[in-house]
């Protein structure tokens, strides 16, 4: 099985940003707390705010599902409704070797 990774950014409305910080605390402690979770890691821009890069790593595809369908049904998953997603997902297969 390949390690499936998700890395880009999410961008925040400014009128919502004091609870969604306030709700990424425990997001990041439940998604830590997931079987198959290596990396997850959500970072605000100190230039700007209202965009947060994020990086994860799950152990293999159906993890990262396991996480994505807990999400959906999440309080991080109600008061981020508004939230606009950048996000690119790939395998450990598609990296090239150098």
């Amino acid at each position: 099985m390949s390690k499936t990774i998700l890395k880009g950014h999410i961008e925040v409305p400014e009128d919502e940003l004091s609870v969604v910080i306030e709700v990424l605390h425990k997001h990041r402690a439940l998604t830590y707390a997931e079987p198959g979770c290596l990396v997850f890691t959500v970072e605000q821009d100190v230039k700007q705010p209202t965009r947060f890069s994020v990086y994860e790593e799950f152990v293999d595809k159906a993890a990262f599902e396991h996480h994505q369908a807990r999400v959906a049904d999440s309080d991080w998953g109600r008061v981020t409704g508004n939230v606009k997603r950048f996000y690119e997902v790939i395998t450990d297969e598609e990296f090239e070797p150098v």
